[in-house]
């Protein structure tokens, strides 16, 4: 009797478990991004969508395009949640100030030095990066820098190209240090999330916004008519990131997390090699539409970093931590 008791109680754990693999290996993940549907950042997340399925692990992808799903800011607390399961956008410092060091001015001053940075996944930001998302229940899968961003603005700034008052209000993201930085450049600041920035500079909230490398101001605003001007100051790395719910992540089995990280590995790596070999381009797109870029020399540029580094750099370790500061500038990074 204990035996049949004890076989039955057996097929029952086995059928039980069988069902649970089962299930962990039919699930339906939700891919939602926020770049423009002209940005070439979509033809990748289609890719990865591909990549994903085609490993044949149990996994299928809905996409979710062109902020579909909400904002980067609303984006990361869905995550969160577990109510999306994959993410490509930008990472905001709102839940945590150590992810400030995403908004470093004038950090990198070249692509060579931006890939090492923000692109190998053993340096010290990516480390330090993925230490603070896990705390919030997100899982980073890589970060995927575009490039270098500037300011688009509906009128040209005074002392546009030097530090100095600009006579602009502009936005800027949820960040102390970039609101710090552009001040001491000379702007007024008002914090918004992307989602409002269109509305506010076509009401006049705004005369402009710090955001964009030069093909997301083509694709976000010159195609659709907002803004004049595009000025490259080049102070901060426009970073993605694509990271995944926790929540998620632990649900799937080992075979599908590989699956799915290689295929985000290969998506930053064509991400960072299509905005470094089309910068150039969309600056003459720009022009193309109408816009007027606004030229700034090496010597201005410096001029202003050094400026900002003085300013601006002091009170960052306020914010992160010297010991954050610390390991970014160890000399291995």
């Amino acid at each position: 009797m204990r035996k049949s008791l004890w076989t039955t109680a057996a097929t029952a754990a086995a059928f039980t478990l069988s069902l649970g693999a089962a299930e962990a290996a039919d699930m339906r993940l939700k891919l939602a991004g926020v770049v423009p549907v002209e940005h070439f950042g979509n033809d990748i997340l289609k890719q990865i969508e591909a990549d994903i399925e085609g490993a044949d692990v149990g996994l299928s992808v809905t996409l979710f395009e062109a902020g579909q799903l909400g904002s980067g800011e609303e984006l990361f607390e869905d995550a969160a949640r577990g109510n999306v399961d994959l993410v490509h956008s930008v990472i905001y410092a709102h839940r945590d100030p150590v992810l400030e060091i995403n908004s470093l001015p004038y950090l990198v001053s070249s692509f060579d030095e931006m890939e090492n940075i923000y692109l190998n996944k053993d340096s010290a930001f990516n480390e330090i990066f993925g230490e603070r998302l896990e705390g919030l229940g997100l899982k980073l899968l890589a970060n995927a820098p575009e490039g270098f961003i500037g300011v688009v603005a509906e009128s040209l700034p005074e002392n546009a190209t030097t530090v100095g008052d600009k006579g602009v209000n502009i936005r800027v993201w949820s960040s102390q240090v970039i609101k710090n930085t552009v001040e001491a450049m000379g702007f007024n600041a008002t914090t918004m999330n992307w989602g409002e920035v269109f509305p506010a500079i076509q009401s006049g909230v705004v005369d402009g916004a710090i955001c964009c490398t030069a093909q997301l101001a083509y694709s976000a605003f010159a195609t659709s008519d907002v803004g004049k001007y595009f000025i490259p100051y080049g102070a901060v790395v426009e970073n993605t990131t694509y990271y995944a719910s926790m929540e998620t992540w632990e649900e799937m089995n080992d075979e599908q997390r590989a699956a799915v990280q290689a295929a985000f590995d290969k998506a930053a790596q064509s991400y960072f090699a299509e905005a470094k070999a089309n910068e150039a381009g969309y600056i003459d797109k720009l022009k193309e539409t109408g816009y007027e870029v606004v030229e700034v020399s090496d010597a201005e540029r410096s001029a202003i970093a050094e400026t900002v580094r003085k300013d601006v750099w002091p009170g960052i370790a306020e914010i992160v931590g010297q010991d954050v500061i610390d390991r970014l500038m160890a000399p291995t990074n």
